[in-house]
């Protein structure tokens, strides 16, 4: 997989909407302010606002190829670095007829989001560049109160630096609040309560490194037999990524996702599955028995599994690479980068001037 160039302070990022277009609404677009300034003064970044992606819900949701449109001349703009996704939604996969790969992957950038942004994931891992399931614009960049510390740290570790060998720890705390998107509550701040669970691994034993590809579950049944769609092959040796939406899907439902990957042969060819904490950890218990019923129905009762992530639909979430090895201690319920996720080219230029 090809890794784009890590992000320094004074680089341009594109903010770009590629499902719901909710950012631009007049009684919303005051986050795209908040997520604006601290992507300026907290991590000094350039923002850049592609053409549609503050043209509201309406506008977005009737013109797909204006998102795509605005998702290929970020990723030809050379000046740009990276790309982040203003949320997720649920229609991202009409994008698919007016995605050029070859533009991709000629041009690697950071790309990030989560949620819908699944879709989009899947298009990188086509193109072949490695991508980031993290943060949004509208959710964490444009939290109300105080960005969570872990979400910022994840920022900076990951996307800054080169991040080799690097630990990606369990928040130590959570949150469960919701705060209505109102104006009038731009200073109320979530609280955060003790997380009483850390990693739990609910199967499976020792340590395993790959690649990870997946992200949220609940979009899986609109990208299964598209053109985005891994083959069995492509699936080999990969370790799972999976989390679930602010919908809350019934564990019946989940039962009917993972039985469709169990039909796929998928469990009989990755080498393990991590799991996102449920928001609100709703289902908290029932899902991880989900799991172990259906890995036993496909005669997977010692694939390993580690549940109870920061990632996705979480407070806070973290940040997780798809595409760049990661080795996942199972038994010590410990998650590692095996290498940078992005490359430094700056220093590589500094090393042929030196030598």
């Amino acid at each position: 997989m090809i890794k784009p160039e890590m992000l320094q302070e004074k680089d341009k990022i594109a903010i770009v909407s590629l499902s719901w277009g909710g950012l631009g609404d007049k009684d919303l677009i005051h986050k795209y302010y908040i997520a604006k300034d601290r992507l300026e003064n907290d991590f000094g970044l350039e923002v850049i606002t592609m053409p549609n992606a503050l043209k509201g819900s309406e506008f977005i949701y009737n013109h797909p190829e204006a998102r795509a449109k605005d998702l290929m001349d970020a990723f030809q703009d050379k000046t740009i670095k990276g790309i982040f996704c203003a949320i997720g939604g649920d229609d991202a996969i009409r994008l698919l007829p007016y995605i050029d790969y070859q533009i991709i992957k000629n041009n690697p950038k950071i790309f990030m989001g989560y949620s819908d942004t699944t879709v989009n994931h899947f298009m990188m891992h086509k193109a072949g560049i490695t991508s980031f399931y993290g943060p949004s614009i509208m959710c964490e960049f444009g939290e109300y109160g105080n960005m969570f510390e872990y979400t910022k740290n994840a920022v900076e570790n990951i996307l800054f630096k080169d991040c080799k060998n690097y630990e990606i720890k369990s928040s130590k705390m959570w949150s469960k609040d919701f705060v209505p998107w109102k104006t009038e509550n731009i200073n109320i701040t979530k609280k955060l309560i003790k997380d009483e669970h850390g990693y739990e691994t609910i199967q499976g034993s020792g340590i395993v490194t790959g690649q990870l590809l997946g992200g949220c579950i609940d979009v899986f049944p609109m990208i299964i037999g598209t053109e985005i769609w891994p083959t069995k092959e492509e699936w080999t040796d990969k370790i799972l990524l999976l989390e679930t939406s602010e919908e809350k899907p019934s564990p019946n439902l989940i039962t009917y996702y993972l039985r469709n990957l169990g039909a796929q042969g998928i469990f009989d060819v990755i080498k393990g599955i991590i799991i996102g904490k449920p928001q609100e950890e709703k289902y908290y218990e029932e899902y991880k028995e989900v799991y172990k019923k259906v890995l036993k129905e496909f005669n997977q009762e010692n694939l390993p599994v580690m549940y109870n992530i920061n990632i996705g639909h979480a407070n806070p979430i973290g940040i997780l690479p798809l595409g760049t090895d990661i080795q996942i201690d199972f038994t010590n319920k410990k998650i590692f980068l095996l290498e940078s996720p992005t490359k430094n080219n700056n220093l590589t230029k500094e090393k042929k001037l030196i030598i």
